[in-house]
């Protein structure tokens, strides 16, 4: 074996830290990037703003053919988003956006990929209180109190994303994604 194959396999027996998440269109994005002038903290890059659905931690990646298919057989309904509402994780200091009302089919979705990775045997962050959110800060502050104008998400597309640090930064690169149709 070279060492180009032993570099190879090294890289390939590595864990990969994964998530599922809702990823948003570049109007999203920007609205996003607005509603962070209300948090103070370090702010979540443009890039990497997402709703997390599930996450995963590490993971071989001999897991990522499975996970690929159980993003290709989770539910294709897309809905919406409304976004009209800060918030705050005391303990984690985390600031974020999210809805005062969770739409049925995100739900729905999010118990299909939990139902998925139990029938897999795929570890995850099993939290009782899904709490759909999108991160716009980290050792933040609580947000101020003050009113924004509420904007739609048309969620389009779920994704299976990894996490990297590059130079002290947390990355994330979208390995597969999938639209969802609009709903009827």
């Amino acid at each position: 074996m070279s060492a180009t194959d032993d570099a190879r396999a090294d890289a390939s027996d590595k864990p990969l830290r994964l998530f599922f998440a809702l990823w948003p269109d570049d109007a999203t994005r920007e609205a996003l990037q607005i509603l962070q002038m209300h948090v103070h903290g370090r702010r979540t890059r443009v890039e990497n703003l997402h709703a997390t659905l599930t996450f995963l931690g590490n993971q071989p990646a001999v897991h990522l053919p499975v996970l690929k298919t159980i993003l290709a057989d989770l539910p294709r309904i897309g809905f919406t988003l409304q976004i009209d509402r800060l918030g705050y994780f005391k303990r984690k200091h985390i600031a974020w956006a999210g809805s005062h009302a969770t739409p049925k089919a995100l739900v729905t979705l999010q118990e299909s990929l939990a139902q998925a990775l139990m029938r897999h045997g795929i570890a995850f962050d099993r939290k009782n209180d899904f709490t759909p959110h999108i991160t716009l800060a980290r050792d933040a502050e609580p947000p101020l109190d003050r009113p924004f104008d509420p904007f739609t998400w048309e969620v389009k597309q779920i994704a299976l994303v990894q996490s990297t640090q590059e130079g002290g930064r947390l990355a994330y690169q979208v390995l597969v994604s999938r639209h969802l149709e609009e709903a009827d």
